[in-house]
């Protein structure tokens, strides 16, 4: 198998703004089959790009970085062959019991790089043009604009036209499921323009309406400054995400290149939102391990029931039995 310049196609993931962990090994044991240095890239489909050890390495390795994505957290991953040699749970490390691995413990490190939050802005205001300068040191990209603030990969929209159709902009981040609408208004016009829509229960809790934490904020700058706490709130705390179904407009590129920079810990999000696709596992009836389910998972289909496995040799042996 040809070897995967990691360096080159994380750039290239980082620029199309797709979700992914680095996986290092830092250490091997003999007989493991990796060494380390040896790397690899995990995707949120849960395929492999690269080598850190065999099939039942990498089950243990998959499932792992999935949770990386999901949380937004670097994390040691440390892969035993059996209980006999225990690894205390520290704080930034996690045990697996591989009983499938040949022999050899393995230290791998995952290091997630998720693309930095996009909040699409619609209107022509100093309070835009302040978020413009406020977001890209926090890890946002703005993308701002007189017309539709809807755009490819959005977490958020931010409506700050101070008038104009402002529910046709809300209705449409709604309808293509953005978790977090804000608009700029006051209580009473706020509650105005929300009265003349036709709103779910679900989608009245999704738009929030003044936008921005109460700080007190009356400046333009401090209002920009409330809405973006508000935002880092919700993507850290209650782990707001880009929608599964996106728009199709593109997202453009961002002003600055800090806006560009990645920032790994925008975290606390479900696998079927930052990952772009529900994560699917299953038992393997073998040995009882808990694997992801991808493009390589060894697969059986016995009696119309599919079963998975984290080695082809489970699978093997499971074929023989049943």
């Amino acid at each position: 198998m040809a070897a995967v310049d990691l360096s080159d196609r994380g750039r290239e993931l980082l620029a199309d703004r797709v979700p992914f962990v680095e996986a290092t090994v830092v250490r091997a044991q003999v007989p493991a089959s990796v060494r380390p240095g040896d790397g690899a890239i995990v995707l949120s489909d849960g395929s492999i790009e690269g080598f850190v050890g065999g099939q039942c390495a990498q089950g243990s390795v998959r499932a792992a970085a999935l949770g990386a994505i999901r949380d937004g957290r670097s994390v040691l991953l440390r892969v035993l062959p059996g209980e006999e040699e225990p690894f205390p749970e520290t704080p930034g490390a996690h045990v697996v019991v591989n009983p499938c691995l040949s022999g050899g413990a393995l230290e791998i490190f995952l290091r997630p790089r998720l693309p930095d939050p996009v909040i699409g802005v619609t209107g022509d205001s100093p309070i835009v043009s302040a978020l413009r300068e406020l977001a890209p040191p926090l890890g946002f990209v703005i993308a701002a604009g007189a017309g539709t603030a809807v755009v490819t990969g959005a977490t958020a929209v931010v409506v700050a036209s101070h008038g104009g159709d402002e529910a046709a902009v809300i209705r449409a981040a709604l309808d293509a499921g953005v978790g977090f609408v804000g608009l700029v208004a006051s209580r009473r016009r706020g509650a105005a323009v929300l009265g003349s829509m036709e709103l779910g229960h679900g989608e009245r809790g999704r738009v929030h309406s003044p936008v921005g934490l109460d700080i007190g904020a009356s400046t333009p700058a401090e209002i920009a400054l409330s809405i973006l706490a508000q935002l880092t709130r919700e993507i850290r705390v209650e782990g707001l995400a880009a929608p599964l179904t996106l728009p199709s407009s593109p997202v453009p590129s961002p002003p600055s290149p800090a806006a560009e920079s990645s920032v790994p810990n925008h975290g606390g999000t479900s696998p079927d939102t930052r990952a772009g696709a529900a994560v699917k596992s299953a038992v393997d009836p073998v040995c009882g391990m808990t694997v992801t389910v991808g493009p390589t998972t060894p697969r059986l289909e016995v009696g119309g029931r599919e079963s998975w496995f984290c080695c082809p040799g489970c699978r093997d042996r499971y074929s023989a039995e049943v």
